[in-house]
């Protein structure tokens, strides 16, 4: 089991900036991770994922350029850095674990799940 603690989330003006974090802890650290969002009344949809090693990593095109996905293994964390914030942007912001060395852009692909942190984007 894996056990998945995201922090970092707020009140933002739009064009300012968040880092998110994602502890996880159990079992070793070796989990292709993802960060995933949801706005009220509407669907989960994917945000970034990034490879086991960190090699490779994957934007939905809504935050290509903006976000960036990045991991320290050593720390067990995952993070997801939010640049020049949108309104569209508010959601509930889920970190997630898969049971792959591979990245995945779909909810379906991922094993394990942390409660959400809140991101809120003014206008």
């Amino acid at each position: 089991q894996v056990q998945l603690v995201e922090s970092g989330g707020g009140l933002v003006q739009a064009g300012g900036s968040l880092r998110l974090s994602c502890a996880a802890s159990g079992r070793t650290f070796r989990y292709a991770m993802g960060w995933f969002r949801q706005a009220p009344g509407k669907e989960r949809e994917f945000v970034a994922t990034i490879t086991v090693n960190g090699g490779t990593t994957t934007y939905a095109d809504s935050v290509k350029g903006r976000f960036t996905i990045s991991r320290d293994n050593a720390k067990n964390t995952v993070y997801l850095q939010m640049n020049s914030l949108k309104p569209a942007d508010t959601a509930v912001y889920y970190c997630a674990a898969r049971d792959s060395i591979l990245g995945h852009t779909s909810t379906e692909g991922y094993n394990y799940w942390g409660q959400g942190t809140q991101v809120t984007v003014s206008s």
